[in-house]
C-alpha cells in the first residue's frame, strides 16, 4: 500500500484514496503515541526504548499533548501517529473515551503538535503492527476489549466489545472490570469462550490476542497467537510508510523507519 494514499473511509477502514495528502513521502521521523486508560506510551523513530507517563480518567487531550512534548523534548520527529482508545472516523475521534477526560472530539492534534498527525483506533494500530498478511482478527485485552479485522491489507476497526454476552457485553466480561470482578479463573474461561465464538463467526486465517492483559492468560485460546504491546509502535510507524507497489491496495509489511 502506498502510504501517501492512506486515509479513512466512512466506516473507519484504512484504504487507498487519491485525494489523500501526499506529504507522507517527506516524513523521516515518526513519533508514535499510544494513549491508554492508565498510561500514555511514546516511541520515536531511531529510539530503542519507549517512554511513558500516567493518564487516568481526567486526562484531556491538551494535557496528553503537553505530557508527550515534555517526555519527547530531546527526540526529533516530523509526524505523529496517535492510537486513540475509542472510535475514529476520517482520522478524528468521533466519541469521547470511556476511561479518560473530555475534549477529544474536535481536538486539533496537528495544530497541537505542530506537525502532521494521524489518529487511529488504538486496537487498529496494534493490529497493524501485528499483521503478517491474509485475514487477521485482532483482540486486545486491556482496560476494555479492542477489536480489529485486517483483510488483505484493509484495516477495519470494529466494536465487538459492545455485543451482548451473558448478562452484559463482551467487554464487561473480558475487560479489566470483568477480570477484577470475576477473578482470573473465570476471566480466562470467558476469554477462551468469546475468542472461540468470534473465530467461528468471522473465520480469520490468523488470530492475535494482544493488550496489556494477554500475559495474564495461563495459555492462549486454540488457534491464536500472542501479540506484543510494542506492536502498537510498529503499527504507528507503518501508518507513514510507503512501498514501491503503489498500484496495489495491499499493505506490504516492512520494518519501521530507521
Amino acid at each position: 500500500m502506498d502510504a501517501r494514499s492512506l486515509s479513512t473511509n466512512a466506516r473507519g477502514t484504512l484504504r487507498r484514496d487519491r485525494a489523500a495528502p501526499a506529504n507522507k513521502s517527506h516524513v523521516k521521523k515518526v513519533l508514535v503515541v499510544d494513549v491508554g486508560g492508565t498510561s500514555v506510551k511514546i516511541l520515536a523513530s531511531g529510539q530503542k526504548e519507549h517512554r511513558a507517563f500516567p493518564s487516568g480518567p481526567k486526562m484531556t487531550p491538551k494535557e496528553m499533548v503537553a505530557g508527550v512534548k515534555r517526555l519527547a523534548a530531546d527526540w526529533t520527529y516530523d509526524a505523529v501517529s496517535i492510537g486513540y482508545p475509542g472510535p475514529v472516523l476520517s482520522g478524528r475521534p468521533i466519541a469521547e473515551p470511556y476511561n479518560l477526560g473530555r475534549g477529544w472530539v474536535g481536538f486539533d492534534f496537528r495544530a497541537a503538535f505542530g506537525c502532521p498527525a494521524i489518529v487511529i483506533n488504538d486496537a487498529a494500530m496494534q493490529a497493524l503492527g501485528s499483521y503478517k498478511g491474509g485475514k487477521m482478527l485482532f483482540l486486545g485485552l486491556g482496560t476494555g476489549l479492542g477489536s480489529t479485522m485486517i483483510v488483505d491489507g484493509i484495516v477495519e476497526p470494529m466494536e465487538l466489545s459492545h455485543l451482548p454476552y451473558k448478562k452484559g457485553t463482551y467487554e464487561d466480561y473480558l475487560g479489566k472490570a470483568g477480570l477484577d470482578r470475576r477473578g482470573k479463573k473465570k476471566w480466562r474461561r470467558d476469554v477462551t469462550d468469546v475468542v472461540t465464538r468470534l473465530i467461528a463467526a468471522l473465520e480469520p486465517e490468523d488470530t492475535v490476542i494482544g493488550g496489556g492483559n494477554v500475559h495474564k492468560l495461563n495459555k492462549l485460546p486454540p488457534h491464536t497467537r500472542a501479540g506484543e504491546n510494542d506492536n502498537a509502535f510498529r503499527g504507528g510507524f507503518r501508518l507513514w510508510q510507503q512501498t514501491k507497489a503503489s498500484g496495489t491496495p495491499r499493505f506490504v509489511p516492512k520494518d519501521e523507519p530507521e
